[in-house]
C-alpha cells in the first residue's frame, strides 16, 4: 500500500465525442419543434425505446441527469433551488427535482456548456418510471407548471426482480402498461406508431447498456483503466438516449478502447495504490474531491453500483461472479413482434441494480460485498446523501455490514443536487484523516 509505483497513463480517445454527443442530445431537444419534431421529458429510469416508435425525430431531457447539469453550475442551481422554495416545495425533497421544478418556475433551461435559454422547451408529453417516491409525481407536477402536458408513468415496483416469485405475473404487469403507454402517445401526437422503430431501439437500449457494463467489469483490472469521475461523463449517455445507434456505437467503441487500455495496463491515476468504492451519487457541484484522493494518496475510486448500474445490465455466473447481461438479441430470443420485444425489453429491464437496491436492503448488501471482492476494492467511501432518499436506503446498514469485515468506510453528509447542504473543506479533511488512519501517506512526488 506505501509502494509508490508509476503506471502508465494516456487520455481517452473517445473523450471528444462524449462530449459531442452529450451536447447534441440537449441541442436536438431544444430544437425539436423548429424541425416538426416530438418532446418528451421524463426519469433517466424511463422505457427510452417506447417513443421512438412515433418516428425518428422524437426527442427527450431526462430530468435526473438535468438536475445534475443545473447542480454543476451552482448559481444557477442557487436560483432554482430558491424559485421552488418560494413556490412552497419542501427542502427535503428530491434535490434534482428540485432544480428541475426551479427551471420551470423561472422558465429557464441550462444547456450542458452553461448556456442558459430564456424559454423553458416544453414537452408533448411526459414518460416515466415509478420506482422511488418522487417520480411520478416529479412529473405530475411538472405537467402541471407546462401547462397541462399529458404523462404516463409505468410502475417498476415489483420487487427485487429476477428474485420474485411470480415473474411472470411481473413481465405481464409491465407489458400491459407499455402498451397502454403507446396508445397515450399515438393519441396526444397523432401519429402511427412502428413496430420496426420500436424493435430497433430496443435493441439498441440493450446493447448500450450490455456494453456500459462490459466497460466497468475491466475495472477489476489493476490497475483500473477509469476512474469514477471519468466514468461519469462516459456511463451518462446510457441516461439521456441509450436507444439510438449512434449511443450504441459509442459503447461499443468505448468497450474496444477501455479494454485495450486493461490489456496494456494503462491507468486512470498513475500512481494508483489504494482502490475504493462509493456509494450514491455524488455531490455533483464538488467532484474534485476525486481529484483530491488521486493526487494527493494515490487512492482511486473505481465505480460504485450507482456508476455501474444505474443503466448497466448486469447478469451473475454460478459462482456470483458479475458479468455483463447480454442483449436479447444476443441470447437468441425472437423480437419479431410487439408482444415479443416488450417482453423481452421488461425483463431485461428489470434486473437493473437500482430498481432492485431500492426495494431490498439485501440487494444493496450482496452486491456491495461482491463489488469489493470482485473489483479489489480496499474501501467504501459513503455520501449520506439528503438529495436522494432512495439511493439511502439500506446505505448505514451496508456500513456496518463491511465494518464486520474489516473493510474501512468513511461516511461524510452532502446533497447531489444542493451545494448547500455540502461543506467541501470538512470533507476533504475527513478524507484526509481517514486515508491517514488506513495508514496512506502522501505521496511524496505528484
Amino acid at each position: 500500500m506505501g509502494e509508490e509505483k508509476v503506471y502508465p497513463t494516456e487520455p481517452l480517445r473517445c473523450w471528444s465525442k462524449a462530449k459531442e454527443l452529450r451536447f447534441k442530445y440537449y441541442k436536438d431537444y431544444v430544437e425539436a419543434k423548429e424541425k416538426g419534431g416530438i418532446r418528451w421529458s421524463g426519469s433517466a429510469w424511463a422505457f427510452n425505446a417506447i417513443p421512438s416508435g412515433l418516428g425518428e425525430d422524437v426527442y427527450s431531457v431526462t430530468g435526473e441527469p438535468y438536475g445534475a447539469t443545473s447542480t454543476y453550475f451552482e448559481n444557477f442551481s442557487l436560483q432554482c433551488l430558491e424559485a421552488a422554495e418560494k413556490a412552497g416545495i419542501a427542502r427535503d425533497l428530491c434535490g434534482y427535482l428540485r432544480n428541475y421544478w426551479g427551471g420551470l418556475l423561472l422558465d429557464k433551461f441550462i444547456m450542458p456548456d452553461g448556456t442558459i435559454l430564456d424559454k423553458w422547451p416544453v414537452a408533448d408529453f411526459l414518460f416515466s418510471s415509478h420506482v422511488c417516491c418522487s417520480h411520478a409525481k416529479w412529473y405530475q407536477h411538472a405537467g402541471e407548471l407546462e401547462g397541462g402536458i399529458p404523462l404516463q408513468a409505468i410502475d417498476v415496483s415489483v420487487g427485487p426482480y429476477p428474485n420474485i416469485p411470480d415473474r411472470e405475473g411481473a413481465l405481464r404487469y409491465i407489458v400491459q402498461q407499455m402498451n397502454e403507454s403507446i396508445e397515450m402517445m399515438q393519441e396526444v401526437t397523432g401519429r402511427d406508431y412502428s413496430d420496426e422503430l420500436l424493435i430497433e431501439a430496443i435493441k439498441n437500449e440493450c446493447r448500450s447498456f450490455s456494453l456500459w457494463a462490459e466497460i466497468c467489469t475491466y475495472n477489476k483490472n489493476i490497475p483500473a483503466p477509469l476512474d469514477e469521475k471519468t466514468m461519469y461523463s462516459l456511463y451518462v449517455l446510457t441516461t439521456l438516449n441509450p436507444q439510438r445507434k449512434e449511443v450504441a456505437d459509442f459503447y461499443h467503441e468505448l468497450r474496444d478502447e477501455v479494454r485495450d487500455r486493461a490489456e496494456r495496463g494503462i491507468a486512470a491515476v498513475a500512481q494508483e495504490r489504494y482502490r475504493v468504492i462509493t456509494d450514491s451519487q455524488p455531490p455533483w457541484a464538488a467532484l474534485q474531491v476525486f481529484r483530491h484522493m488521486e493526487k494527493e494518496y494515490g487512492a482511486v475510486s473505481v465505480g460504485s453500483w450507482y456508476t455501474f448500474g444505474l443503466m448497466g445490465a448486469f447478469d451473475e455466473e454460478s459462482d456470483g461472479t458479475i458479468v455483463p447481461f447480454p442483449p436479447p438479441q444476443d441470447r437468441g430470443l425472437s423480437l419479431k413482434t410487439r408482444e415479443e420485444a416488450l417482453q423481452a425489453y421488461a425483463d431485461y429491464r428489470l434486473r437493473n441494480w437500482g430498481w432492485r437496491i431500492f426495494q431490498s436492503v439485501d440487494e444493496r448488501l450482496r452486491i456491495t460485498n461482491q463489488l469489493v471482492d470482485q473489483w479489489k476494492v480496499d474501501a467504501l467511501i459513503s455520501h449520506l446523501n439528503k438529495g436522494c432518499e432512495g439511493t439511502s436506503i439500506g446505505i448505514l446498514e451496508a456500513r456496518l455490514d463491511l465494518l464486520k469485515r474489516n473493510v474501512p468506510v468513511l461516511t461524510f453528509e452532502g446533497n447531489m443536487a444542493d451545494t448547500r447542504d455540502f461543506d467541501l473543506e470538512r470533507t476533504l479533511a475527513r478524507i484526509d484523516t481517514f486515508l491517514d488512519g488506513v495508514g496512506l501517506k502522501k505521496l511524496t512526488s505528484q
